[in-house]
Parts: C-alpha cells; structure tokens; sequence
C-alpha cells in the first residue's frame, strides 16, 4: 500500500509534523525491521516480508508473532534471570540443561544479525555492490537519507552538538570509576589487541572503508593482513614465524630483519621496534605483550605438530597451525573473555556442534555498527602500574623497551592485578583518549548513521522516551534535552556510552544486548566452525583438536612462560 504522508504516530512532542513533499523515509516509518522504499517524490512503502509483522508500516503482528512475543521474556528480566541465583546455575552448569540454554542462547542472538551484508556507506539499499565489494564495512541499518530536514530525520534540531563540547561535557572523566566486575587490564588489552585483527578503518578511503578484507577471526593482527606481509613475517621453516631471542625469551623479531613496516615514532630507535601482523601494536606493551605470547604460542604447537607430523612440509605446518590459534582465540573469547564481560552465571560454552542442524550460514562481514560500539576507552585508566613504578600515558605510550625490561611474566603479572574502569553509564573517558572519542563522533555524523533509538529497536528494544529514562538522573538528562532537542535525535555512539548501566555491569543494556549478536555471530560463523572443518583432521588430529577444545587464557600464558604469573580478566578477589 502507497501512503501519501507520515503516519500519525511520527509526531514531535509540538503535535503532528506537517506533511511536506520531502522524502517520507526520514520518518523512519516502518516498524519491527520493515524496509522504507520510496515512491516518486512523497511515496513510501513499507516492505514487510520475513517481519512477522504486516500493516501499512508493519505494525500488525501476525498470529505467531504474538504467542512468541506474550512467551518472550524481557532482555532486562532475561538478563536479571542469568545474572542471580548462583547456586542454582551451579547445579545446571553441571547438568544437560547448560547446553539446551547455551544452545538456545546463541540461536537467538546470532538471528539477530544478518548472514549476508546488507548496507553499507555507500548504498542504502540492498545491491550486489553492498554484498560484493570487501573494502567496505557492512552497516545494519541503512544511513539516514541525504534529503531529510535534520541530521537523524525529522527529530531534533538542525546542527547536531559540537563534538569535543559533548566528549567533554558527558564523556570525559571527571574521577576514575573502576568496573564493578573487577575488570583489569589484561582485559582491557585483549579486547583491544583482538578486535585490531577485523577493526582496520582505511581513513584514507573513508571511515566507511576497512582493510581487514577477512572480516573476521583469522588472526590477521599476528600473521598480517595480506600475503606480502605473512611473508616477511615467516621464518618458513618447521612453519614457524621469524622471532628473535632476548636474555633466553622468544620476542617478536625486528623491522630491521622482517622489513615489515610497522608506525613507530622517529624516536624510536630501530634495534627497538618489534614487527607482527598489526602495524600499530608498537603504541602499547600491552598490545605488544599479547603478540609475544601468541607468536610463542605459534611456534609451540608447530613443534608438536612436526613431531606428530615428521612428513609435514613448512606450508602444512604454518597453515595448519594458524587454524589451531584461530580456535583457541575463538575459545577463549567465548569461554574466558565473553563469560567475564557478561557477569553471566551460566556457564558459556565454546561448542560449534551445537549449531550442527540448524540453519546457520558460516561466513561474516564485520560490521561498522560493531566498529562504533566497541570503542570502549573508558577501560584505560589514569595511569599504569607496573611493579613499584607508575608510568604516565606520555611515559607508556610507544614504550618499545618495557616489554623487554620487564619480560611477559612480569606484565601479565602487574595488567592482571590493575583494575580497568567502566564503559557505559558514567563519565569515564581519560582526557588522553578524548579525541579518538570525537573522532568516533565526527565519523558517524560522515556516515549518516541513525540514531540511538533506531538501533534500539531493530534489536528488539523498546526505544527511550526520554532523557530521564536513559540516563537514571535528570541533571545531564536536562542538558542533553538542551543540545539534541529530541531524544530520538541522539546519536548512536554518544547513547550507548550515556545510557545508564545495568546492576553489577560495566555498560548499559544497549551495549550487552546489541554487541552480543555481533560478537557470537562473528565467532561461530568462522568457516573453523561449520561442519566441513570442525573435526580432528582439521587441525592436525586429536593433538592440535584437544589443544582447540581446552585453551584457556591462564594455559596460553602458562604454556609460554617460564614461571606461570597470576592471569586472569579480572583483578584477584
């Protein structure tokens, strides 16, 4: 059905929008996932199809739809059911039950996300280009139209805030808040360190372009992201990479040996900088520690595997062994990393079988969606802490000779007892970091993204009605009324920081329940995962499959160093 204006329920808090000749998608009419298709020049059609709604503007459930959503809990009742009780989830974590609700869990968020690409910078409505071209991030939801009246549509004002005046008035930190999880920096820097593999933004291109071109969990920040620089980084025998031994320990090897380019500052001496697959890892030692254990990791198990394997060439070797770490990431992501940052008490399993059967497509496209969501900076807190000395971010940034003088065990030691701070919910972000913070926000306005409350709604919840509602106060709610006009006006990037956190939790419900599609979708849907892979000859027979099935973080350490430091994602009780 063709509608010739808005409909009614798209109306400022001054009463109905006047009906105008401009394009009738920037009401963002069509609900519940409905796709907005223009007609002439005031037209639209709401396309309905796989909604399990129908209507004008898909807003009449069909039957099915409605016994599904009356059964369907809520996300905050889901979420208050995994995270209380202990005792209870003790008993089912033990019992058959773990699997059916781990099942069940990971079905219903990775529906959430589509299989194949939908939009992206450059194109606003499904085409081959949009699913073809790589250098592009995927985008979940369409960007905002070019011809609306404001920057999010019709809601709000004209001119959206400043950027640096909003980091600095509702994001900055004022006093360092630490995560109630007792979330410390060995988190902090895995999260960083492993979403710089799929999170390369081509800023020369544009902030809609990448050049992770795998879109996903191939360890392309060890091995690098295209072939020239594998090379250069392999030792090409026994499948190893190349590395160079300092004091009797296996560290990353040199530029000067690999002639891999890596972004140093022209202080740096050259006998300091270290290359690896992701050519930024040189700004931090944590960064830089992470690519020592995985490169000794690398080249542990290809010496298990040579012994299992004496006909094996060096290829075999390498590329086998490279689908082995792949596994263990995916592991200890689900297992180690995704469990902490939940503060669920369900036991999370990393299990692929359970998805054997059911319809399921094992490919990804990395979303900017995910890219903008996971700029969590307020995890880095005012200083850093490493044994009797504490170090400024001007003293530990491009800190080339700490991972050196101090060694693995040392640092795993020290980023595994200091705690990192909040995300979401509160004003958190050190003035150092303030102007990625801006960045990110001046990216978003480029790129048209829809507001807060549209992404709210296309994962399935309810959109704020206020300021009040997604803050839990009235002060900031008031001067964020002030600035935006309108909170259907609010950005998305800005509204998933602001939003009020969840009881016991670093971030709000926003972030939990939009970054958990996006991660279990991009982790079981690596190709290691589907059933033509996942069996033992996959990775070298039982010996490299059970190193798979039992990684852990505190074993990818252990089994690296001399002496096994306290390791773990969370400061000790």
């Amino acid at each position: 059905m063709l509608l010739l204006s808005p409909p009614p329920l798209l109306s400022s808090e001054a009463g109905p929008v006047p009906w105008t000749p401009l394009n009738p998608c920037c009401y963002f009419p069509c609900q519940h996932k409905g796709i907005c298709v223009r007609f002439g020049l005031d037209h639209y059609e709401c396309d309905c199809t796989g909604t399990g709604y129908y209507g004008p503007n898909c807003t009449t459930p069909e039957a099915s739809t409605r016994i599904r959503e009356a059964l369907r809990p809520s996300p905050s009742y889901f979420h208050f059911i995994l995270t209380h009780g202990r005792w209870i989830w003790n008993i089912i974590n033990s019992t058959f039950l773990r699997d059916v609700i781990m099942k069940l869990v990971l079905i219903g968020r990775t529906s959430l996300i589509p299989s194949l690409p939908t939009y992206n910078s450059e194109y606003g409505y499904i085409c081959w280009e949009s699913y073809s071209n790589l250098s592009f991030y995927t985008q979940l939801l369409p960007p905002v139209p070019e011809d609306c009246p404001t920057p999010m549509g019709v809601k709000g004002k004209k001119e959206l805030p400043d950027p640096e005046l909003l980091a600095q008035r509702f994001l900055m930190r004022k006093e360092f808040v630490p995560s109630p999880l007792g979330t410390n920096l060995m988190f902090a820097f895995f999260a960083q360190h492993f979403t710089h593999q799929f999170f390369k933004t081509f800023t020369k291109m544009g902030p809609g372009f990448t050049k992770a071109l795998g879109h996903g969990v191939d360890l392309g920040h060890i091995y690098g992201d295209n072939l020239e620089r594998q090379h250069q980084l392999r030792l090409f025998k026994d499948g190893k990479l190349k590395f160079q031994m300092v004091n009797g320990e296996m560290y990353p090897p040199s530029v000067a040996e690999t002639q891999a380019s890596m972004r140093y500052p022209a202080n740096v001496p050259a006998a300091h900088q270290m290359a690896v697959g992701q050519e930024v890892f040189g700004l931090l030692p944590g960064l830089m520690l992470y690519a020592t254990i995985w490169l000794r990791e690398h080249n542990r198990v290809c010496d298990l595997l040579k012994a299992e394997h004496p006909t094996w060439n060096d290829e075999q070797l390498f590329q086998t062994t490279r689908l082995i770490l792949i596994g263990e990431t995916i592991k200890i992501v689900i297992e180690d990393y995704v469990q902490h940052l939940s503060g669920y008490f369900l036991k999370l399993k990393f299990d692929p079988e359970m998805l054997f059967g059911v319809q399921f497509q094992y490919q990804n496209r990395i979303s900017l969606d995910f890219n903008h969501l996971y700029h969590w900076h307020g995890l880095m807190p005012d200083s850093f802490v490493v044994g009797q000395q504490e170090y400024s971010y001007e003293q530990f940034v491009f800190n080339t000779s700490m991972l050196l003088d101090y060694g693995v065990e040392a640092l795993v030691e020290a980023f595994s007892r200091q705690r990192a701070g909040q995300i979401g919910g509160v004003r958190n972000i050190n003035q150092f970091l303030l102007s990625v913070t801006v960045n990110t926000i001046k990216d978003s306005r480029k790129l048209r993204m829809p507001s807060f409350n549209e992404y709210r709604k296309r994962f399935g919840l309810k959109p704020y009605t206020s300021f009040v509602e997604l803050t839990g106060e009235k002060q900031n709610s008031a001067e964020l009324e002030k600035v935006y006009g309108d909170i259907d006006a609010l950005e998305f990037y800005p509204g998933v920081l602001i939003e009020k956190s969840l009881p016991n939790s670093i971030f709000g419900e926003s972030i939990l329940e939009m970054g958990s599609p996006f991660s279990l979708k991009g982790l079981l849907g690596n190709p290691i995962c589907s059933p033509e892979y996942w069996k033992p000859s996959t990775f070298g027979g039982e010996i490299g499959f059970n190193i798979v099935k039992t990684a852990t973080l505190k074993k990818l350490v252990c089994l690296n160093v001399k002496t096994c430091p306290y390791v773990s994602f969370s400061v000790p009780d």
